[in-house]
């Protein structure tokens, strides 16, 4: 797995980002902040965001004066690929 995609916070916004066309970024965090029940630093998170987006996991799109996220190709494989391997883990449990 790429190491862009070692952080749990990184994957999790992959996650979001997969069961929807594209999210706004403050969308993207409260929904992140929902899931972990717990406020995420504003810089923290937009720090993860644009190294997803750097990496080419991400994409950024304007939507009128707000930008919006959206995953590649290349975040719908590694997520994917993530998704399978923890499928067999978890499927090896006796």
């Amino acid at each position: 797995m790429t190491k862009w995609l070692q952080s749990g916070r990184r994957r999790d916004i992959c996650a979001l980002l997969y069961e929807v066309d594209q999210l706004r970024g403050q969308k993207l965090k409260t929904s992140l902040e929902a899931h972990y029940d717990t406020h995420i630093d504003s810089k923290s998170f937009y720090a993860g965001l644009r190294s997803l987006t750097e990496r080419g996991f991400v994409e950024t799109r304007t939507e009128g004066i707000h930008d919006a996220y959206a995953l590649t190709e290349a975040g719908e494989r590694a997520l994917e690929a993530h998704y399978e391997w923890l499928s067999e883990r978890l499927s090896q449990r006796d």
